[in-house]
């Protein structure tokens, strides 16, 4: 079973977003079916964003995660220029899969982490 991650840093505060809200999502046709949900810990972190009862999902299936940045800024007092993030992926195999985020107000990068 595939397992992915994710790890937030806010690079704004030089230091992780704890209590961002993230969204696990699956597509299927056109259409995008939700896993999972759950919020970063005080390390920024999400262990595993599959779910145990999860479908397994075929070979080369697209994911999306979706961060809830609007929220987290207003938290802060900020009105972020993007109110969330999609990052939508493929996993080539059923290993572990990491898909950190660096977030600021005005910006933010993603890649494949390890």
């Amino acid at each position: 079973m595939t397992s992915i991650t994710t790890h937030i840093l806010d690079t704004a505060r030089g230091r992780p977003a704890a209590g961002l809200a993230v969204t696990l999502s699956i597509r299927t046709g056109e259409r995008w079916t939700e896993l999972a949900r759950a919020n970063t810990g005080p390390d920024g972190r999400i262990p595993n964003m599959i779910p145990a009862q999860a479908p397994v999902a075929a070979p080369g299936a697209i994911y999306r995660l979706t961060f809830a940045v609007e929220a987290y800024f207003a938290a802060q007092g900020i009105a972020p220029f993007y109110p969330m993030v999609d990052v939508v992926f493929r996993p080539q195999d059923d290993g572990h899969h990491h898909v950190p985020l660096l977030l600021s107000p005005f910006g933010y990068t993603t890649y494949r982490g390890s």
